[in-house]
């Protein structure tokens, strides 16, 4: 009867020696992680003023684009606050089957066999903030930094964006600012990306990190009240959206692509989460259809790929999804 039950569901039993030791037990840390400092637990709590400040100010937004799909309060735990680029809702680092050290290594050889541009050479990892971090032919390597890699090689495909002169970006869900702090690091030709957020909490967050990383001066923070405002006084070539509209309502969704067709916003990129048919179709989490969502803007499709071009590192390496670009008509 149990074995008629396994069957039925799928598993099967497995001696431990038929096992690698990362799929039993493993560390994701490389021991480059830095100790929080002093000033940086003194800021990074949900006390601090700013922080409220700007929860006030969103509360007083449209519920239309702050209601949201899966962002409620409970999706970023307290302890996460000072551990941002940790293994939490920003960047699933160490779960599922897809984020496993193997895949890490696999998803390293290949940004090292396409890296035309030496970035991983320009950009480093240093742990900071709880990021899981592996050591692979010598180079500390983290989902952020090789994620962050991977996305401006297929923005150079097909926009040349490290040769655009003077090139304005804005990333929508920018979290963090994790791929602000990258591109800006990697591209001296991107004069201004601003991040902008529906969560007060991201906001606050990239406020602080583009800060500690000292690349303020050309990646800037725009709070969700004063989006408007900015695209009016600082007009974009691009915006971005990553792992974000997937977890919005559809009409958050809206209201962002209306006010990306408003300001004359030429590309957008936007990637899916793995989750939804592999991002093979550009769904919600809810199964809602983003893409019907930027055709009835004005928005098509111009490009898409899979997020890895070799289709056997697609099925292997680090959350694989596709990557979506579209112009306005």
């Amino acid at each position: 009867m149990i074995e008629e039950f396994r069957k039925r569901l799928g598993y099967a039993l497995l001696s431990p020696d038929h096992l690698y030791d990362w799929q039993r037990q493993w560390e994701a840390r490389s021991g480059t992680t830095p100790p929080l400092s002093a000033e940086a637990a003194a800021y990074l709590h949900h006390g601090n003023p700013r922080l409220q400040a700007l929860q006030a100010r969103y509360e007083a937004m449209s519920p239309c684009v702050t209601t949201p799909l899966n962002w409620t309060p409970e999706y970023i735990h307290a302890n996460d606050l000072q551990a941002f680029r940790g293994d939490n809702a920003y960047i699933w680092q160490v779960r599922r089957a897809f984020l496993t050290p193997m895949a890490y290594a696999l998803t390293m050889y290949y940004v090292r066999a396409h890296d035309t541009l030496g970035l991983l050479d320009l950009l480093e990892e240093d742990g900071a903030y709880g990021a899981c971090a592996f050591t692979i032919a010598g180079k500390v390597v983290s989902r952020d930094l090789l994620d962050s890699i991977l996305e401006i090689y297929f923005l150079d495909r097909h926009l040349q964006v490290s040769r655009r002169p003077n090139l304005r970006v804005l990333d929508i869900g920018a979290g963090y600012g994790r791929l602000a702090h990258r591109m800006v690091t990697a591209l001296p030709n991107v004069t201004r990306y601003c991040c902008t957020d529906a969560v007060a909490l991201s906001t606050f967050l990239s406020e602080y990190y583009l800060k500690v990383r000292h690349v303020e001066d050309r990646a800037v923070v725009a709070p969700l009240d004063t989006i408007e405002s900015t695209l009016s006084t600082h007009p974009v070539d691009l915006a971005i959206n990553i792992h974000s509209w997937p977890e919005c309502t559809v009409a958050a969704i809206d209201w962002w692509v209306s006010l990306l067709a408003a300001h004359r916003v030429r590309h957008v990129m936007v990637v899916p989460n793995a989750g939804t048919h592999g991002g093979e179709r550009l769904l919600t989490n809810d199964r809602s259809n983003m893409e019907e969502v930027l055709v009835r803007h004005g928005y098509r499709l111009v490009a898409k790929e899979p997020k890895y071009l070799d289709p056997l590192v697609q099925r292997y390496a680090v959350n694989p999804t596709y990557y979506y670009l579209f112009a306005l008509a």
